[in-house]
């Protein structure tokens, strides 16, 4: 295909706004697949993809269009899966925009629009859902044509659903995209922006050529990991694999190498040509460094080198996954894995519990934090039963995220209440017509657990939330600690801000009572922070009327077998075991008082 001929783009919006739907009409109107293999969703391949309604991984796709080459990439909408974006823009020179005419413009629309415009793309502006009776085209317009600066007649209309006006945004996209810049004589150099690892064909890497050209049986190299190895098999991807003779400058398609390891080719790395190699390389992307943390063990250690296996396999498809092993002495030998989000934890939950079948038990999430000792030495904590003595510790720094929120004006005084509770600071506050944007800065942790939830709730379900990690600060943190029959469970504890450790450890006890179940004798919850107790509760034992078989003589025959019982419940109370389910240890998902 000739270069000029050659349009790459993706599309971004946020979360269901209809990008999927969207990209099933192209494929339909480009006869890229077949009526009878067509299926909603056609490019969100995993189960939870299609469950949820949401994109988890980008999918690339090339489309034949009026003697056109189109390469689309199709981009997930959740802030979790925000880096996915940002490497699909790397690999494209333009992006539709998909905007919801009934919802408007929403926070994740315009951080992808911010990470468009960094790339120096061309934007389309793309209403969907006209086709809805609640349907607000005018207001739509409006927030876009302030937030781009473009002209009325520039944003397209259309009904993803129906297939209304999607025709014109093919001629659009041939019309506004620049065709890719390419050199031919150049050295290759191809920016690998996806990977994953084939049980049957080994490591397939989605690249974008930008000089040169590939063929099959190339021998190849990564510039950043020295990585050498051989081109399988090179092709497009319509949308399964299809095999070609090489790919040229400026074309998007798929690499199957004879590495042994998907992590010999980083995603952002540059592959070249061994026997004419370049020597400058394409600017990659930044590493992913998560931020969530939480820990997960198998219900039964016999299944620990199984899960171990099977986050190793998740890891190699996922470049955001990164784990380190974990032991505590109540649920015994698993790994401390990082995550993008709550929304990314939860996902590699299911999958791990589906695809591999394994029972789980996943501690409370947390961030990472940031210890100086008085030694000056600093350390990274990534859980509160890795902090030091206190006595050894000089500062505690915790990560703040910068956030802002979309949401309908009429709401403004109780979300800027909810971040004010959160530790939050706002910073700004804009209006656009009737919607309102909120700038705030706060703590991560604090929006961890049910911050977005809670966000919904007080906005009717029309806010939305979009952040990004800010930087490290330090405050007045403690390590609060839970103890169950006086036995302190490491995988409990949590860091928390002094002002808000007691409320923390009322409510939380609270919901340990109502968990834990009622043994046979009394069990004591106990928070503690500093070695000093700061909250309890007591489980009541299962009563059993002993007296039952005792009719009248003397009160003492009823005094003595009670007291027999009393004594057999401190002997078990001294060696007894209490039962801990594993919903205990995921208990601060939920830090508000129960409804």
């Amino acid at each position: 295909m000739q270069p000029n001929r050659i349009r790459n783009f993706c599309i971004i919006a946020h979360i269901d706004h209809g990008k999927s739907t969207l990209a099933d009409r192209l494929l339909e109107l480009t006869g890229t697949v077949a009526a009878r293999d067509m299926k909603e969703q056609l490019l969100d391949k995993m189960d939870l993809e299609r469950e949820k309604g949401i994109t988890i991984k980008l999918a690339p796709v090339r489309m034949n269009y009026r003697d056109y080459e189109l390469n689309l990439i199709d981009t997930p909408g959740h802030v979790d899966f925000s880096y996915e974006v940002s490497r699909s823009l790397a690999a494209c020179e333009g992006a539709l925009l998909v905007v919801d005419a009934t919802q408007g413009i929403q926070a994740q629309t315009m951080a992808n629009v911010y990470l468009a415009i960094a790339a120096n793309l061309t934007l389309i502006p793309v209403i969907n859902k006209i086709d809805l009776p609640a349907a607000d085209t005018a207001k739509a317009t409006a927030e876009i044509i302030s937030l781009l600066g473009c002209k009325k007649e520039d944003i397209l209309m259309i009904s993803a659903k129906t297939g209304q006006g999607v025709e014109r945004v093919l001629e659009r996209i041939i019309e506004v995209i620049p065709p890719p810049k390419v050199d031919l004589q150049a050295p290759t150099r191809a920016l690998i922006f996806d990977s994953y690892f084939d049980d049957f064909r080994g490591v397939i890497l989605y690249v974008r050529v930008v000089d040169g050209q590939l063929s099959k049986g190339d021998g190849i190299q990564m510039l950043a990991t020295n990585a050498a190895g051989n081109a399988l098999e090179v092709g497009a991807l319509r949308p399964g694999l299809k095999p070609m003779a090489k790919l040229s400058s400026g074309e998007i398609g798929y690499v199957v190498t004879n590495l042994k390891s998907a992590r010999e080719a980083h995603v952002g790395d540059t592959m070249t040509l061994s026997a004419r190699p370049a020597l400058q390389p394409l600017p990659g992307y930044q590493k992913v460094l998560p931020f969530v943390y939480a820990g997960f063990f198998p219900e039964s250690n016999e299944d620990y080198q199984a899960l171990k296996s099977a986050v190793e396999r998740l890891a190699l498809n996922d470049s955001a996954l990164s784990f380190t092993t974990e032991s505590s002495p109540v649920l015994g030998f698993g790994l401390r894995i990082g995550f993008l989000g709550l929304l990314h934890l939860d996902i590699v939950r299911e999958r791990l519990e589906r695809e591999y079948g394994l029972n789980l038990v996943i501690t409370n999430p947390s961030t990472d934090y940031h210890v100086v000792l008085t030694s000056r030495e600093e350390i990274d904590i990534k859980s509160a039963s890795e902090l030091p003595d206190l006595t050894l510790v000089q500062e505690i720094r915790e990560p703040w995220v910068k956030g802002e929120i979309v949401l309908p004006k009429e709401y403004v005084g109780p979300v800027l209440g909810l971040i004010v509770a959160k530790r939050g600071r706002q910073n700004n506050l804009s209006y656009v017509d009737e919607q309102a944007l909120i700038s705030f800065e706060a703590p991560l942790a604090n929006l961890l657990t049910d911050f977005y939830d809670q966000l919904k709730s007080l906005t009717s379900g029309y806010g939305s939330f979009n952040y990004e990690l800010d930087d490290y600060r330090a405050g007045e943190l403690r390590r609060l600690d839970f103890l169950i029959a006086g036995e302190r469970i490491d995988a409990l504890s949590v860091m928390s801000h002094k002002s808000e450790i007691e409320s923390l450890a009322r409510t939380t006890l609270a919901k340990l009572k109502n968990i834990i179940p009622r043994q046979n004798f009394k069990v004591s919850l106990q928070a503690a922070t500093g070695g000093k107790i700061i909250s309890r509760e007591d489980i009541s034992a299962f009563r059993k009327d002993v007296t039952v078989g005792l009719y009248g003589g003397d009160v003492t025959r009823k005094r003595k077998v009670l007291e027999k019982q009393k004594r057999g419940k401190r002997r078990l109370k001294r060696f007894g075991k209490v039962d801990i389910p594993a919903e205990a240890f995921f208990v601060m998902m939920q830090r508000g008082e129960d409804k």
